[in-house]
């Protein structure tokens, strides 16, 4: 191991604006009194760990702080021996350690137990055998001590040194077994138990057969040890699972929620029975549902995904849908996203009439509870959940539907346009749901909000009215939504205060307008009881087409059509079916009217005057193709639209079936556990041996098959080879963390004193440390590293120099500049996806938006998308059927997220020129959106930099 990668022990603050006190300074205040004594020592401590040597002080410390008995000194005494060189420049050890030692001997017999103690853990960092030697039996006397923070330390002592020189303790495996038979703290037995399963694992386990039984009463310190323990027996030895399992299965009752977790990891990596997986997932579930950590919640609830993942433990966890529906008790909107996805996954036909009713419950729910944030997402969610359920299992859906339709007069429009969105595909998709669905619509359509649900209920209804009842009761619904006709002379008249409010109650032309609840007319005077406030007080389809949104009048024009002719087809009387023609197209005139008229906020669009006149221009001719075009035609096209994005949707779940069914070829070997024990473990890696790593940012990645993508593809050069020293840096980026490994060599013939690379950066980027100085003798080349924070995702550049002395040399200190690292975003940008909806939500509230113009030597759409793609890590969320085909341009919606959370859109608008031959590129934009500029731009230059294809 190099010096920058031993194990740091101490950390100290350095204030940087002090002056560094002199050496004769530090002497007289180290003879002083123990205030200043403190002081000094403090300081010396920061001036060796800032590189200084300070040999004259070795002896004054002996003689003059050493002695003490003041707790502080003895504090700080221990961090300075830790850091001050023991060693002569050629290796040997430094004549005055031998007081130093004989000091720390007495300590180690002092009557105060904590300095005792803290000693033992001193004698820990200690790499030197000659300074451990004299000490051993002090060492082995504190394992008997009448306290346990004594003892325990001890235990830490023996472990380390047995494992740095054993020939100083030959015998501590055994020490440590029969200290452990008759010890009773809980934390000595644990380190004891560590030491055991590191230093000698046969003896860990004859110690856990004596007391197998009663594992279960230990600690949870010790607990998690013999876990730990157990794996890495089982692992090493598949044969001793027999022996062990039925440990795991008592240890996942432990009162500790560490152990429950460890141990239903340790058993799922051990044993594949349906009813081991059971135990587990149970044992994680309870572990969601009382842990308040939300963090704790979702890296469970991870496992539990992972579990889910085998395909033959998802038909045990199918039997836990209901447990794991518990969890949506927990307020954290991520993990109720998660757990919704989790359940619908492991649905299935025995159990998704449980799951419908738990999630109709918790729509109730979320009506009564007081308004909070996340609450309108959650029920979004929910609405998501059941429509997926309803499509999966067509019989739920009459169960359903009636208590989602209640949300379409909801104040949350996003609700409601997924409960409209599912209402849509339902009455299209049952038939025998259509009458229900019809009948709903109608009562809450007086109640709708939003005019964009408004318009869509019009459609549906326009759509699927197939009786002469149901179309009767849309128009009553639609003249009580109006409000008075003509729209444009009661209002005149109401402002000129002419119309008293019970005038206002008129009678419509036609006779069929009466229901058992009283007439439109009666309903339609709403501003009776508070004329005051007319605002308040409209009709819903009259306040919208009054605050000038007439897209909803082009739309209503259209399902009066719809109703017109179809009523028409059904009613023989010609003078019935003329005055209800007559009637639709009063409306659609006395709209126009009001459009044409200074009264809306904004005046009607020529696209909307054009489309209700064509509608009134159908009406007055009835043509049967007319007829063909409004009420069959519309329906075949939501019927194709629906077919294939339910295809779409078999073909991502096949994808993803595929891609979990392990395929076994014809000549793979077959591994038989009796006669190849070690390779029978499905995880062949030491899962906490991974996850060590993982914590210490070193995961090993398998790297590409392309050379390029090696390590080596990460090395950037800092100096220039005919510099004085050179450098490269490899760039090891760990999600939050950058490690840079620089290696300097020393190219000339002199020894470079004080060595420093010095760094800065630029962007969201922090330097954790400053490295510290070297020494590099001629020619001679060393490592040195740098950590670096990063805090959210934009182009980040380190820059520096390395500084050095010449030893000899009069002049200044020499300087060699570094060049530019810059630090690549893609690192930290991952495919992500989102619908349609949340896409154009978020592209609507995004403010940053940088541009991109193509340029590149691509000539083909789909190969500079796929380009694209790849070199941005985005995912494309158009669908691949709208990208197939060629017509000489295409537009794609392309979606990433950070690791930070942050969002990335990109709409990529691309054409090939046709008239400028088939060789011609590709041209066009990408525009990206982005919550902070950093990311916009970092992507754009992305992009930018990247557009070319390179010719390998």
């Amino acid at each position: 191991m190099t010096a920058a990668e031993n194990v740091c022990y101490t950390l100290i603050n350095v204030p940087m604006d002090s002056e560094p006190p002199s050496e004769i300074s530090l002497k007289n205040d180290l003879k002083g009194d123990v205030k200043l004594k403190t002081e000094a020592l403090k300081k010396v401590i920061i001036m060796i760990l800032n590189g200084e040597k300070l040999p004259g002080l070795l002896m004054t410390i002996i003689r003059f702080v050493l002695p003490l008995q003041d707790h502080t000194i003895k504090k700080l005494l221990l961090v300075f021996w830790e850091i001050v060189p023991k060693t002569t420049p050629d290796g040997r050890l430094l004549q005055e350690m031998i007081l130093v030692c004989d000091a720390y001997r007495k300590d180690l017999q002092h009557p105060n137990e904590f300095i005792r103690g803290s000693t033992l853990r001193f004698l820990c960092k200690l790499k030197e055998a000659e300074l451990l030697e004299p000490l051993m039996p002090a060492i082995r006397a504190c394992l008997e001590h009448r306290h346990s923070y004594v003892r325990r330390n001890a235990v830490l002592a023996i472990y380390t040194i047995y494992r740095n020189f054993e020939h100083l303790i030959p015998d501590a495996p055994e020490l440590i077994h029969d200290f452990l038979v008759n010890e009773k703290d809980a934390s000595c037995k644990r380190n004891a138990f560590m030491m055991l399963i590191h230093a000698d694992q046969d003896r860990a386990l004859d110690y856990l057969s004596t007391c197998i039984d009663q594992v279960q009463t230990f600690g949870d310190i010790l607990q998690l040890v013999i876990v730990e323990l157990i794996y890495k027996v089982c692992h090493a030895n598949p044969s001793e699972r027999a022996r062990f399992i039925r440990c795991i299965y008592n240890l996942l009752q432990s009162s500790s929620p560490a152990v429950k977790y460890e141990a239903a990891g340790t058993l799922v990596t051990l044993s594949s029975a349906p009813t081991a997986i059971k135990a587990a997932a149970q044992c994680y579930i309870d572990l969601i549902i009382k842990e308040s950590d939300n963090n704790v919640k979702l890296i469970v609830l991870d496992r539990l995904i992972e579990l889910k993942e085998h395909p033959s433990h998802e038909r045990v966890l199918q039997d836990l849908v209901m447990d794991i529906l518990r969890v949506l008790s927990t307020p954290d909107l991520e993990v109720r996203k998660k757990t919704l996805q989790l359940a619908l996954d492991l649905v299935s036909s025995r159990n998704v009439e449980e799951l419908v009713i738990v999630l109709k419950k918790e729509v109730i729910k979320t009506n009564n509870v007081t308004e909070h944030e996340d609450t309108d997402k959650y029920r979004q969610l929910l609405v998501r959940t059941l429509h997926s359920c309803s499509v999966r299992f067509p019989d739920m859906a009459a169960n359903v539907i009636p208590v989602l339709m209640e949300f379409l007069s909801d104040n949350n429009e996003a609700a409601a346009a997924d409960v409209l969105e599912f209402v849509r595909e339902a009455i299209q998709r049952f038939d025998n749901l259509r009458p229900l669905i019809v009948e709903k619509m109608l009562e809450v359509f007086h109640a709708i909000k939003s005019v964009k649900i408004y318009r869509g209920a019009l459609w549906i209804l326009g759509e699927y009215c197939s009786t002469k009842e149901d179309i009767q009761s849309v128009m009553t619904e639609v003249r009580r939504s109006l409000g008075e006709i003509p729209i444009v002379e009661s209002e005149i008249k109401k402002e000129a205060g002419e119309l008293k409010p019970e005038e206002e109650v008129s009678v419509g032309p036609t006779q069929k307008l009466v229901t058992e609840m009283g007439t439109y007319a009666t309903q339609s005077a709403l501003s009776s009881s508070r004329p005051s406030k007319k605002e308040e007080d409209r009709p819903p389809l009259r306040g919208f087409l009054l605050d000038g949104d007439f897209f909803v009048a082009a739309s209503l024009a259209t399902t009066l059509t719809k109703i017109a002719l179809r009523y028409v087809s059904l009613v023989q009387e010609k003078k019935r079916q003329n005055s209800f023609i007559a009637e639709a197209m009063l409306l659609m005139a006395t709209i126009l009217h009001l459009g044409k008229s200074s009264l809306p906020k904004k005046p009607i669009t020529d696209d909307d005057v054009d489309r209700i006149s064509l509608c009134l221009k159908v009406l007055s001719e009835c043509s049967p193709l007319m007829n063909d075009i409004f009420n069959k035609e519309c329906r075949q096209s939501l019927s194709h639209m629906l077919s294939a994005k339910l295809e779409e949707e078999k073909l991502s779940q096949k994808k993803e079936s595929e891609k979990r069914n392990v395929t076994v070829q014809p000549d793979d070997p077959i591994s038989f556990m009796q006669l190849t024990a070690k390779n029978e473990m499905n995880s062949k890696e030491d899962q906490f041996q991974l996850s060590l790593l993982a914590a210490m940012g070193n995961t090993q990645r398998k790297e590409a098959a392309d050379p390029l993508a090696s390590k080596l593809n990460k090395v950037t050069q800092l100096t220039g080879f005919s510099d004085p020293v050179y450098a490269e840096a490899y760039v090891h980026v760990n999600q939050y963390d950058i490690v840079l490994d620089v290696l300097v060599v020393n190219q000339t013939s002199d020894t470079l004193q004080n060595c420093t690379l010095e760094l800065a950066t630029l962007g969201d980027l922090k330097l954790v440390e400053k490295p510290s100085p070297l020494t590099l003798a001629p020619h001679d080349f060393a490592n040195i590293k740098a950590n670096v924070k990063v805090a959210s995702t934009e182009n980040g550049i380190i820059f520096g120099n390395i500084v050095y002395d010449v030893s000899g040399a009069a002049s200044d200190r020499n300087c060699v500049v570094l060049s530019d690292i810059h630090i690549d975003i893609m690192d930290y940008i991952q495919p992500a996806s989102c619908t349609d909806a949340e896409f154009r939500q978020m592209w609507a509230e995004f403010e940053w938006e940088n541009k991109v113009t193509v340029n590149t030597n691509i000539i083909d759409l789909n190969e500079y998308l796929q380009h694209i793609l790849k070199s941005t890590n985005m995912k494309c969320l158009t669908p691949e059927k709208a990208l197939s085909g060629y017509c000489g341009f295409m537009a794609a919606n392309l979606y990433a997220r950070s690791i930070f959370g942050e969002d990335a859109l990109a709409n990529v608008s691309i054409e090939k020129p046709i008239h400028l031959g088939p060789e011609a590129p590709v041209t066009g934009h990408i525009r990206i959106r982005a919550k902070s500029q950093g990311m916009a731009l970092s992507l754009g230059d992305k992009i930018n930099l990247s557009q070319k294809k390179t010719s390998l």
